[in-house]
């Protein structure tokens, strides 16, 4: 939306400490990476300097600059202002801010001048202000002290991880999103609301409402372009409202389902123009009972839907480094590895326009929880007006887009009501609480939105249910963390019967490139590596299961690219036992995609964008086809999944391959594969395969083919044979191909590059006489680049390279 009149004040600033500090800033800015652009400070992701920077949030700072003004009659308007803010105009108070969800507007009738005006904004400490404000509360208000090394960010409407997390480092940043001055009486646009109804899929015909809210625009006229339709309307009551008819649409579908068609709406009132891009489409969040509980899936435009995905948070831990060119390439690669929905979780922020814009284009759908995580909140008149007017502001600001499907109250509360609690009374307490800011957020929803798809908590069993959704999947959805917290076998995932998995994964290093650069120090029990690692013990576990799942190597190179292969092997596990579940569970979205900054964790993005070896195993994991294993007592059942919207024809060879790479032929099958359910295929018997033999199997179908492999013991039990495997490099104009080939079995081939740039494909296994290319796109186009060969033979069993 713009406004022609709106003057936005973007440079100029200069941000002061009062103690020696003091730099020139441009909006948006968050302090922390502004002192270190200054060089006023160390780079605060390198090394532990992290944990040396907490100071700046320990302090008031000002952030002040002067606007000439040849009228009186305006309004300054604040957005994304992170903190507890002071705001002054020629030294009056014109308002104190403190939600960074909420757009601030103050009228500067009383307090502005004709001429030079001074603005200052005094950013009060996060970290005494957090404090102060739990001290006012009749009972502490408990906040989870694994997660926030900083205290009390529950205290705060802004970042929760911002105080640190178990993957965020506690830099406890603030700063502002944009300011800038507008007449105070001018006509513009408070909200557009589109409204879809009667989708009829067969006849293909869609009705959409367009209620356009007017501030100060009684009486004028507003004119609507949507569909190659044109309808104009009178603003009475602050409200304008057109129709149009689409008879024959073209539907936006989710990734993988269809294509993303994006009609252009274009409102007009004076000089006031707002553009918007509406997918057509009905997304419904379906919960039935059944004799298992309360299943939960998503139906678009009629169709079922499996979802997979995975929890996306901030694009970085500071927000002044966020650009918007690299968070469409996570988002790309998100829909690269053939997913169709990401969860913005609780604990970061409600992203900006242009983010969802993103995943209106990319087909990726969007679960979006409001933002509280982990920690109990305060129950007091004023916090829950303040979060009632951040919620209603946000399902304004978003409600329109075709990739909102769920709005979810938050993430983990009701599991923290007996963690953090101890139970007994001091849960009942904050379980009323609780209650009371739950039921704010859904009320101010559906004050917005009457038809929004909402969800309680995140995981539930279901409205006022309160009960385990860790380890009870048979209603709503899980979070499955046994595995990484409670270090079980990765054969425990089969176990889960769940109806949908919004969270669960395992860590693995950061790729070598990204450790090189900002930790240095590779070993994984050395400090910079440990403060790199924000989950208590999270190192020693990583290497504890390698040495259950694989063999120890002796670089440490090898267990980074280990820690990245058992990540994978971690999820795989995970996904396919619950994709051939398909039909009782719809969904799987795991922790986490991408990362604030270079650590060790869960994501299977680098931060940067580079692709984890996880990354390319869940390109192949999450394929739309796919056959999967599952073993079931003393029989392993071949399953075959279909996530097209129609039947596929699909046949499927397996084949016994034993370490040298010999194959001996089990069974071949041709079936029609559906969409609504995994299709079981075949069972064999445990004792089909020698001890030295794997399963692999491929598939083709019209337009595509398949390729996989399951080994039913740990591979550090196999004796693998050096595989000599050669490489082939050939350069060709803008990318570089590497063809492979082994002379034995080779699990998880890897490919690591001296330069930044995307692999076609990685951690591949390769077969005698099965060669296999993959290409290289380097980000720098005719810069030499050297490619190092990994191997499972090679890390673990003192091969050479």
């Amino acid at each position: 939306m713009s406004q022609r009149s709106e003057r936005t004040l973007e440079t100029g600033w200069r941000l002061s400490d009062g103690q020696g500090h003091e730099i020139e800033v441009s909006l948006p800015f968050d302090a922390v990476s502004s002192l270190a652009a200054a060089g006023l400070i160390p780079e605060p992701y390198a090394g532990r300097n992290a944990e040396d920077l907490r100071w700046i949030a320990e302090r008031d700072w000002v952030l002040s600059r002067t606007v000439t003004l040849d009228d009186r009659t305006v309004e300054l308007v604040l957005e994304a202002l992170d903190g507890v803010v002071e705001v002054r105009v020629n030294g009056q108070l014109v308002l104190t801010a403190d939600n960074a969800f909420r757009t601030w507007r103050a009228d500067l009738s009383e307090v502005a001048r004709e001429g030079e005006n001074e603005i200052e904004l005094r950013f009060l400490s996060v970290v005494r202000e957090a404090a102060r404000r739990q001290a006012e509360q009749p009972v502490e208000v408990p906040y989870h002290r694994g997660n926030c090394a900083i205290p009390n960010i529950n205290m705060l409407r802004k970042q929760q991880c911002d105080f640190g997390w178990d993957w965020n480092p506690a830099l406890a940043p603030f700063g502002a999103g944009a300011v800038s001055i507008c007449p105070a009486k001018e006509t513009r646009f408070g909200r557009i609301e589109v409204v879809q109804a009667h989708h009829d899929i067969e006849s293909e015909s869609v009705s959409v409402t367009v209620r356009t809210h007017v501030v100060h625009g009684d009486g004028a006229s507003v004119e609507m372009r949507f569909a190659d339709r044109v309808r104009e309307a009178v603003v009475e009551a602050g409200v304008a409202e057109a129709k149009f008819f689409v008879e024959v649409p073209e539907f936006w579908w989710p990734a993988g389902q269809g294509a993303q068609r994006l009609y252009d709406l274009e409102v007009i009132c004076g000089a006031a123009v707002a553009m918007r891009r509406i997918g057509l489409r009905r997304i419904e969040h379906v919960c039935l009972r059944d004799d298992r509980g309360l299943g939960f899936k998503f139906r678009v435009n009629g169709r079922d839907v499996f979802a997979k995905g995975a929890n996306w948070v901030p694009a970085e831990a500071l927000s002044g480094r966020i650009e918007r060119a690299k968070v469409r390439d996570l988002l790309q690669s998100a829909v690269d590895a053939h997913m169709n929905m990401i969860r913005v979780w609780g604990g970061g922020r409600y992203e900006p326009d242009w983010f969802y814009d993103l995943c209106d284009e990319l087909g990726l759908m969007v679960w979006q929880d409001f933002m509280f995580a982990c920690n109990l909140y305060p129950a007091d008149a004023a916090f829950l007006d303040n979060v009632a007017a951040e919620v209603r502001e946000q399902v304004e600001r978003l409600s329109h887009h075709a990739c909102l499907a769920l709005w979810c109250g938050d993430n983990e509360i009701i599991g923290m009501l007996d963690e953090l609690t101890g139970g007994g009374a001091e849960r009942d307490r904050h379980l009323v609480a609780y209650d009371r800011l739950n039921r704010t957020i859904e009320t101010a929803l559906k004050e917005v939105d009457p038809e929004a798809n909402w969800w309680p908590s995140s995981p539930s069993r279901g409205r006022l249910d309160f009960g385990d959704g860790w380890h009870d999947g048979g209603s709503g959805d899980m979070h499955v963390w046994d595995v990484w917290h409670e270090n079980k076998p990765f054969a425990a995932y089969r176990d889960v019967r769940p109806r949908f998995v919004s969270e669960f994964g395992f860590q693995s290093f950061p790729s070598r490139g990204v450790a090189t650069e900002w930790i240095g120090d590779l070993n994984p029990s050395s400090p910079a590596m440990e403060s790199h690692q924000k989950n208590v013990g999270g190192n020693a576990r990583i290497v504890t299961t390698m040495m259950r799942e694989l063999r120890l190597p002796q670089r440490m190179e090898d267990v980074i690219y280990l820690s990245q292969v058992q990540q994978g092997l971690a999820l795989k596990t995970a996904i396919s036992a619950w994709r051939a579940q398909k039909g009782s569970c719809w969904g799987t979205l795991y922790w986490q995609l991408n990362d604030t900054w270079p650590c060790a964790s869960w994501s299977t993005l680098d931060h940067g964008g580079g692709w984890k070896l996880s990354h390319h195993m869940a390109a192949r994991f999450y394929a739309p086809i796919s056959v999967l294993v599952v073993p079931e007592g003393e029989k392993d059942v071949f399953f075959i999944v279909n996530d097209f919207g129609e039947n596929v024809d699909v046949t499927v060879q397996v084949a016994a391959v034993d370490l040298a790479g010999r194959a001996r032929p089990l069974a071949e099958v041709e079936v029609s594969a559906w969409p609504s359910k995994a299709l079981e295929l075949f069972d064999l018997p445990t004792g089909t395969l020698k001890d030295d033999e794997i399963y692999v199997f491929t598939w083709q179908y019209e337009g595509g083919a398949g390729g996989d492999f399951y080994a039913p013991k740990a591979w550090k039990e196999y004796d693998l044979c050096d595989p000599r495997i050669s490489m082939n490099i050939k350069e060709t104009e803008g990318e570089v191909e590497i063809a492979l080939e082994a002379k034995a079995l080779a699990p998880f081939v890897a490919l690591e590059a001296d330069g930044p740039g995307r692999f076609s494909a990685n951690a591949v296994t390769l077969l005698p006489g099965m060669p296999v290319t993959i290409r290289f796109v380097p980000e720098k186009i005719g810069k030499p680049v050297n490619f190092i060969l990994r191997d499972l033979y090679s890390a673990t069993m003192g091969g050479t390279l």
